[in-house]
């Protein structure tokens, strides 16, 4: 049997559109992780970018599990001294509805360009709406 190598110019990607309404933080990153590396096709390979685009909407909708709207915290860094800054899950959530899901899919993903790559093909939208109509997103339940 020979092993399956293909030509970026021979990938296909397919756009899926997730639903994030009432959806759990990581059970839906990882998902859409392995969806975006491609794990899901016969032929993936993990050097390569086989994977397919990835819309989400309702991203300001999503859930987690236990006391994590309070306890879970983000921290960030402003490079001067003293400048650590900690948020929690909900703080974050109301000025920034969409990080706590790129967070979480990011840190999913390979620490490389090819990551990087990877995560350009993923579109987090905090509404229902989203701007990809012409790339006939196939619904992903």
């Amino acid at each position: 049997m020979k092993t399956i190598f293909l030509k970026p110019k021979d990938i296909q990607p397919t756009w899926y559109l997730i639903d994030a309404k009432g959806k759990t933080l990581g059970r839906l990153a990882t998902q859409v992780a392995a969806i975006l590396r491609g794990k899901h096709k016969p032929y993936y390979v993990p050097h390569q970018a086989v994977g397919d685009y990835v819309i989400i909407v309702n991203a300001d909708k999503i859930v987690v599990s236990g006391n994590k709207e309070t306890k879970k915290l983000y921290y960030r860094h402003t490079g001067y001294p003293g400048g650590l800054k900690v948020a929690t899950f909900s703080q974050v959530m109301e000025k920034h509805p969409t990080y706590p899901l790129e967070k979480a899919i990011k840190g999913m993903l390979p620490k490389n360009r090819l990551g990087r790559a990877l995560f350009r093909r993923v579109k987090i939208y905090a509404g229902e709406t989203h701007p990809h109509a012409a790339q006939k997103p196939v619904v992903l339940s």
